[in-house]
């Protein structure tokens, strides 16, 4: 049998850092137990946020490629992610999308916890961007991406999980979600339904440790081709990703309290 070796200790400190409540980010935990307001609708809730990748993923290969168990077969630690064709990493995206929905759920009365502090780290694997996010006990979680998809493809697609033994009481609620988080990011962002990946918008995965491991109802949404012009376009553009996270944030409010 193959074991993934242990992390280093100053990283497994790091992650002990950010798994305990005392690091988790938003508004002070003792919002948890607010009651929601018309101006505050997200008072008393958690929302999970996983930027994907990290900064400086590329610069410790060794450890990215160790090995983890994903709840069904063995995944690599974490990737570098992708890039568009002049150079914009992946990571970068993910984070500054990450920080403006943040700040959104924020104003909305959420309390948000965060994977990741910054963009110049390395990891936290996959695996262990779900436990940040399960022992938060997160009402709803959505991991960030972009893709990486062949030059002719266009548009945005929402990856679900496969019931398994650790995600199969969320796997009603997490398709409610992908099914809200759908409408509003066509509505808002203008990037079309991917016309290469998944139907209809829609993409059950099975090999992913962030949807496998997920005990909260959560997806993961590619928001667009890195290697398509067009897609390139509007995910470079600081005014979109504010769209972007604009349509996550209605999606997050509409699913939680049935109204945007």
């Amino acid at each position: 049998m193959l074991f993934a070796p242990t992390p280093p200790p100053a990283f497994r400190s790091e992650l002990a850092a950010q798994i305990s409540p005392a690091r988790v980010q938003g508004v002070p935990a003792r919002a948890a137990r607010a009651v929601p307001t018309r101006a505050h609708p997200l008072a008393g809730r958690v929302v999970g946020i996983d930027p994907g990748h990290n900064g400086r993923n590329w610069s410790d290969p060794s450890f990215i490629n160790h090995l983890v168990w994903n709840g069904r077969q063995w995944e690599t630690c974490d990737t570098t992610g992708t890039a568009t064709d002049s150079g914009y990493p992946e990571a970068q995206f993910n984070w500054q999308l990450a920080g403006r929905l943040r700040r959104d759920l924020t104003r909305e009365g959420a309390r948000v916890v965060l994977t990741r502090r910054n963009n110049v780290g390395v990891g936290p694997c996959v695996n262990t961007r779900s436990q940040i996010i399960n022992r938060a006990h997160a009402n709803v979680a959505i991991d960030i991406h972009a893709d990486g998809g062949p030059a002719w493809g266009r548009g945005f697609a929402i990856l679900l999980p496969v019931a398994d033994r650790q995600n199969r009481r969320v796997i009603r609620r997490s398709y409610r979600f992908a099914r809200d988080l759908r409408g509003r990011f066509r509505a808002v962002t203008g990037m079309p339904i991917s016309n290469y990946d998944g139907s209809d918008g829609l993409q059950p995965r099975s090999d992913l440790a962030g949807l496998n491991l997920t005990t909260v109802p959560k997806v993961l949404i590619e928001c667009g081709n890195m290697r398509n012009t067009t897609d390139v376009s509007l995910l470079t553009s600081r005014s979109w990703r504010h769209r972007a996270a604009r349509a996550m944030a209605q999606a997050i409010t509409k699913y939680l309290t049935g109204r945007i």
